[in-house]
């Protein structure tokens, strides 16, 4: 039986279910985050600033042995 239920983990790594499920049996399950700090946001956010040092030619130069 695969069944999905929505749960919240806690920062102690407590996992609360949002629902009571009753099971006949001990099962496996896998715990799935769907949130959090927004990766993508942040490289976003801080790729204007981290472009001014990419484009300047000491860069250029310090990287030039990997090409």
């Amino acid at each position: 039986m695969l069944k999905s239920v929505e749960a919240t983990v806690e920062t102690n790594g407590e996992v609360r279910l949002r629902e009571p499920i009753r099971v006949k049996y001990p099962c496996r399950a896998i715990v799935t985050i769907l949130d959090g700090p927004d990766i993508s946001e942040a490289a976003l956010l801080s790729e204007t600033s981290l472009a001014r040092d990419w484009k300047r030619p000491e860069e250029d130069e310090a990287w030039s042995h990997l090409q």
